[in-house]
């Protein structure tokens, strides 16, 4: 398995935990620099890391604990965050402490170093790689592409369906696919919709005649857009009393691949608390250099071009 995953992804893993349990097998990490896990339990009043080595003390000292925190360009609150969760470190020195008991010096910010230049400074726009949500914002989530790496996913790429904020898609901790959509002065952006099917491949899914769910995105005075799949939304006749936010009961009137449309009937709306699951993908390779939504046969083209 790769080491340059989202934090997390190698604590489980037999050979991580093998290495924490082996003094001899953590020098010989420290030798070939290999980048581990391990959780996170406590940061001190200096704000160094403490790390639970399966019973061996290993310290993060703070400016070791993040790619920034050295030069100021990053807060303290990116090492604080970490207690009680998942890090990635190499270690950097085995000694003793004053009562002669193992003490592992580790270093988060030499281990994503290591990813930057081994790997994600080698990403090209386009490539797909697995991905970690940490936190979410009103105009975007962010996820960890990498040792605690984190980029960002601008809202309006998260699903062709609008959606008002990304806790509509995702939740922390949520493991995804994102695709590159952008590199600029080594700052990535990423992009998720090209990645959830095009509008036949989702409207396969349906046939008119059927009474589906959905949910209700917006309303306007000709009727209301209802979600039917994150990239799949048709429009209904105006009722009285919808809202947007609503779960809604959908009559499939007609079905249009010509026109890129689906006309519906709402049936029944209720109020919806959400409970993002991990999305469908309909894309299974590591890399894409366009991605046509739209229909062979609308006038309508709808397409993303990644720039080599």
């Amino acid at each position: 398995m790769s080491e340059y995953l989202p934090e997390g992804k190698l604590i489980s893993e037999q050979e991580n935990i093998n290495i924490l349990h082996s003094l001899r097998l953590l020098d010989e990490a420290k030798n070939s620099e290999k980048i581990l896990e391990a959780k996170a339990c406590v940061c001190d009043s200096s704000h160094n890391l403490i790390v639970d080595l399966a019973g061996v003390k290993g310290i993060i000292p703070r400016e070791e604990g993040a790619i920034g925190i050295k030069d100021g360009t990053v807060r303290d609150i990116a090492v604080i965050s970490r207690v009680n969760r998942p890090v990635c470190f190499v270690v950097t020195e085995i000694t003793e402490d004053e009562n002669g008991k193992p003490l592992v010096m580790l270093s988060r910010e030499k281990a994503q170093r290591k990813c930057l230049d081994a790997y994600i400074s080698k990403l090209r726009c386009g490539d797909i790689v697995p991905a970690r949500i940490t936190h979410l914002e009103n105009f975007g989530a962010f996820a960890d592409i990498g040792c605690g790496i984190v980029a960002l996913m601008p809202i309006d790429t998260i699903s062709v369906s609008r959606i008002e904020h990304p806790g509509e898609r995702f939740t922390a901790g949520m493991d995804i696919k994102a695709v590159i959509k952008s590199i600029e002065n080594g700052r990535i952006s990423l992009s998720h919709k090209e990645l959830l099917g095009t509008w036949e491949e989702n409207a396969k899914k349906f046939c008119a005649g059927e009474t589906v769910s959905g949910i209700v995105r917006s309303v306007e005075n000709y009727g209301a857009f209802v979600e039917l799949a994150p990239n799949l939304a048709g429009l209904a006749e105006t009722k009285e009393g919808v809202r947007a936010g609503q779960q809604a009961s959908v009559y499939i009137k007609s079905i249009i691949p010509e026109k890129m449309k689906i006309k519906l009937i709402i049936i029944d709306t209720f109020d919806y608390k959400y409970n993002p699951k991990r999305p469908e993908y309909y894309c299974d390779s590591d890399h894409i250099d366009r991605f046509v939504y739209s229909p062979e046969n609308c006038r309508k083209r709808v397409e993303t071009i990644f720039e080599p």
